[in-house]
C-alpha cells in the first residue's frame, strides 16, 4: 500500500511523532517515497505534549541519518513542528506543501479527459465492482468510459470521499465509481476513451499482455534473483534495469547490525557497480519489504532475521528472492557475486601457438603461406596475428588450414602446413604467425577497478 502510495502521490508529507521518534514504519515510508523520486516534507507531530520540545533535535538526529536531512542542517528535507491536536503551524505545513509544488511545477489540466490511478477497487453485492479513483489529470465526468488494466465500462455513478453522488472529479480528487465490467487490481493506470469499442480493445490487449507476463513469471524469468542480476548482462535481459548497480534492501536484527554488515559491504570495490541501500532496517523480512524489492528491483538480504513461511510464499509469487544469513562472510561473498556478476565480460586471448612464414604461394584469387610451426599448435578457426618485424600488420581468423594438399583442423609443432586468411593476402617470407583462442572472461571487482584507473590516468582524468 506504501509502494503505492508512493507511486501515486506527487508529494510525500510524512509524520513523525515528536515522542515516538523514527518507527519501523516511518523508516519504510521514507524508503518507498525515495525509491518513487517523490519530494518527502516531514511533519514532526505532537510539539505541544510536555518535554516534546527536548525530543525534537533528536527526532531531527534520526531523521537525518536515515536520509533526511533537514533544511535547517544544510538539506533539502522541509521539517514543520506541528500540533494536530492544537492546529499549531498547521497552516505553515500547508505554506510549505505549496511552496514545495510550486518549485515541483506540480501542475494538472482540468480540460481534458480524465487519466489517474485506481487506489482500490472490489465487488460490493448490490453496486457490483466498485473502485476507488485517483484523478491525476483531466476531469472524470458521469457517462465517461473508462479502461483501468483489464476492466472498462461507462460511468453510471460517482461518489466523493464522503459518499455523496457527485457529477465529476478534477485532479487529485479522489472518486468511488460504478460502472465497470469487472474489478480492476489496485495500482492500475485508467484513462477516458472515447468509446466503449476503444475501451472493450485496449482492456484486451492489457488481458493478453499480463497472460503473457504470468507465463514468463511461471517459466522463472524475470524473477529478481541474485542469478539474474548475474546473468543479465550476458543474457541481455536488463528490462530496464541499471546493470551498473544493485538495490539492496538489508533486514537486521540489531541496529547496530546495520552498520556492521553496511559497513562490509561498503569496502566492497565499486568503481564499476555500486551499492544502493534502498531500506535498511531492523526486524523480520515482511510483506511491504517485497513490496518496496518489486517497486526498486531490489534485491532482500537478511542477517539474523527470519522470513515466514506466508512471506516466503508472497515472494515467490511476487518473484523476488529473499538471503538469510546467519555469518556475514557468506553475504559479502554472495554480494560479491552479483556485482561481478554485472560487469561486462572482457575478451581475453590464449596463445596456443606460433609459426614461421617459408613461402608465399598464389591460390586463386588470393595467396598462402607456406609455414614451419614452431611452438604449440594451429588449428582451423583460430586466432592469428601476424608479426613483421616486431610489429603487428594484422589480426584476424584462420580461415584456411591444409597440410600435404589435403584440409586439416591441426598442425601440431614440428609440421609444415598452408595457412589461408580471407581478409589477409600481404604475406611476406619471415612474417611471424602467432595462434590463439579467444575466450569471454569475467572480472573481479579489483580487475575492473584497477582497468577503469588505467583508463583515467591514460586519458589524464584526476581521480
Amino acid at each position: 500500500m506504501r509502494a503505492r502510495g508512493a507511486r501515486v502521490t506527487d508529494i510525500a508529507i510524512i509524520v513523525v511523532a515528536a515522542d515516538d521518534g523514527i518507527r519501523p514504519q516511518t523508516t519504510e515510508a521514507i524508503a518507498h517515497a525515495k525509491s518513487a523520486g517523490v519530494p518527502i516534507i516531514i511533519a514532526i507531530n505532537k510539539i505541544d505534549k510536555e518535554g516534546a520540545s527536548d525530543r525534537v533535535m533528536q527526532v531531527m538526529q534520526e531523521l537525518s541519518s536515515n536520509g533526511c536531512q533537514p533544511e535547517d542542517w544544510g538539506g533539502d528535507v522541509p521539517m514543520v513542528q506541528i500540533s494536530a491536536l492544537t492546529g499549531k503551524n498547521v497552516d505553515d505545513l500547508l505554506e510549505t506543501t505549496m511552496l514545495v509544488a510550486e518549485l515541483q511545477e506540480l501542475k494538472a489540466n482540468p480540460d481534458r479527459n480524465a487519466k489517474g490511478t485506481v487506489i482500490e477497487a472490489g465487488l460490493d453485492k448490490s453496486k457490483g465492482p466498485v473502485a476507488t479513483f485517483i484523478v491525476q489529470n483531466g476531469t472524470l465526468k458521469k457517462g465517461d468510459v473508462v479502461v483501468c488494466g483489464e476492466a472498462f465500462g461507462k460511468v453510471r455513478a460517482l461518489f466523493d470521499d464522503a459518499g455523496k453522488r457527485v457529477d465529476d472529479a478534477g485532479p487529485s480528487i479522489p472518486v468511488q465509481v460504478i460502472g465497470l465490467n469487472n474489478v480492476p487490481f489496485a495500482g492500475d493506470e485508467f484513462e477516458v476513451v472515447e468509446s466503449l469499442d476503444i475501451a472493450r480493445e485496449r482492456a484486451e490487449e492489457r488481458a493478453i499482455s499480463l497472460r503473457d507476463e504470468r507465463i514468463l513469471a511461471k517459466a522463472g524469468d524475470g524473477r529478481i534473483t541474485l542469478s539474474s542480476f548475474a546473468s543479465a548482462v550476458t543474457m541481455g535481459k536488463n528490462s530496464g534495469l541499471d546493470l551498473h548497480q544493485l538495490n539492496i534492501i538489508m533486514k537486521v536484527d540489531l541496529q547496530g547490525s546495520i552498520e556492521a554488515v553496511k559497513g562490509a559491504l561498503q569496502k566492497l570495490p565499486q568503481d564499476n557497480v555500486t551499492l544502493k541501500f534502498i531500506l535498511q532496517a531492523t526486524g523480520d523480512v515482511s510483506n511491504s519489504d517485497v513490496d518496496l524489492a518489486v517497486a526498486s528491483k531490489a534485491i532482500i538480504f537478511g542477517f539474523n532475521v527470519k522470513a515466514s513461511g506466508s512471506v516466503k510464499s508472497y515472494s515467490d509469487k511476487k518473484g523476488v528472492e529473499i538471503r538469510i544469513y546467519k555469518v556475514i562472510y557468506d553475504l559479502l561473498d554472495d554480494v560479491r557475486t552479483a556485482m561481478e556478476g554485472l560487469l561486462d565480460p572482457v575478451e581475453d586471448q590464449v596463445p596456443i601457438g606460433s609459426a614461421d612464414v617459408r613461402a608465399v604461394f598464389p591460390s586463386g584469387s588470393g595467396r598462402i603461406a607456406g609455414c614451419m610451426v614452431t611452438e604449440g599448435k594451429v588449428t582451423k578457426d583460430c586466432g592469428v596475428r601476424v608479426l613483421r618485424k616486431g610489429k603487428t600488420v594484422f589480426v584476424g581468423v584462420l580461415d584456411s588450414l591444409r597440410r600435404i594438399k589435403e584440409d586439416v583442423k591441426e598442425v601440431n609443432a614440428g609440421l609444415e602446413c598452408g595457412i589461408g586468411v580471407d581478409e589477409f593476402n600481404e604475406w611476406e617470407e619471415g612474417d611471424v604467425i602467432e595462434t590463439f583462442n579467444s575466450i569471454q572472461k569475467r572480472r573481479t571487482l579489483e580487475e575492473a577497478s584497477s582497468t577503469m584507473t588505467a583508463a583515467f590516468k591514460e586519458a589524464k582524468i584526476a581521480i
